[in-house]
């Protein structure tokens, strides 16, 4: 990170796309800041890097979404959406499934909703009978797990098994694995789209024609840079990414006072069997 940042600042760059590695854009940001050149990572994910701009003074701008946003998302969707349901919020102790359990808990208690039923159930067990009974008996007709994908499979399964029509709704760990027990259509996910999906029509003609791939990191960095090279167009490219809006090809950016972007890419989705549609 260091090296990379003492290059550009030789190459006298007016402001800088990339990093994906918390070290290297932490090592990279003291010498950047330092010779007045803001940088915008599409992939850096971890909280602390904008929570502690104000003291630190780093000229940072970060696209991708926080390490927060998931249960942020996770809170605001369900709680609004569940209002009027029977539900219940169950985790698998882990640190991930405990954060996104607790923040909906906490979301709805400030709403002054009360699940039915909460719970720690035991992770990676052929079958989950148990769990499944007990929200049956409380009478939960909905249910958020914050566990993975495996789990979940199993846990609808069973209900399925039991006759037990059960909603069920779990964060983008979802997408990340796949389970020996085929996710259950109608299963609900709290995630980020695909980035393709959402991207202009345009964008993904041009790189089709350039034969890339629109995968991994190459649609948010492509927004990225297109946001600088619209700051770089307004002179003082810091000024202009603190306070203006820009179009780009996953729709328009701008930045709250941390350096974060000010919406939300998390949506619902609903597994029809095969694939997560957005839910309208």
């Amino acid at each position: 990170g260091a090296a990379a940042a003492r290059a550009l600042i030789a190459d006298r760059v007016s402001v800088v796309v990339g990093f994906i590695c918390t070290e290297a854009v932490e090592a990279a940001l003291p010498l950047l800041t330092e010779a007045g050149i803001p940088t915008i990572t599409p992939g850096v994910r971890t909280a602390t890097l904008t929570d502690g701009r104000e003291r630190s003074g780093f000229l940072v701008y970060r696209t991708a979404p926080r390490a927060d946003a998931e249960r942020d998302a996770v809170a605001h969707i369900l709680s609004e959406r569940w209002r009027k349901e029977f539900f219940a919020i169950v985790d698998d102790g882990t640190i991930y499934g405990r954060e996104l359990a607790e923040s909906l808990r906490a979301s709805a208690e400030l709403q002054k909703l009360e699940p039915v039923f909460k719970d720690t159930f035991r992770p990676q067990l052929d079958n989950q009978v148990g769990l499944a009974g007990r929200l049956k008996r409380a009478g939960a007709t909905h249910v958020f797990v914050g566990g993975d994908r495996s789990d979940i499979a199993i846990l609808a399964r069973d209900a399925k098994g039991m006759d037990y029509v059960l909603t069920i709704a779990g964060g983008e760990a979802l997408r990340a694995e796949n389970s020996t027990v085929p996710l259950a259509e109608g299963t609900l996910m709290v995630g980020l789209p695909r980035w393709a999906d959402i991207a202009s029509p345009q964008a993904l003609q041009a790189l089709k024609a350039a034969e890339v791939l629109p995968d991994g990191y190459v649609l948010p960095a492509y927004a990225a840079a297109q946001t600088a090279l619209a700051a770089s167009e307004k002179g003082d490219v810091n000024a202009a990414l603190a306070k203006e809006r820009f179009e780009t090809v996953l729709g328009p950016f701008s930045f709250d006072g941390k350096g974060d972007l000010d919406t939300s890419f998390y949506r619902l989705f609903r597994f029809d069997g095969s694939d997560f549609q957005e839910v309208e």
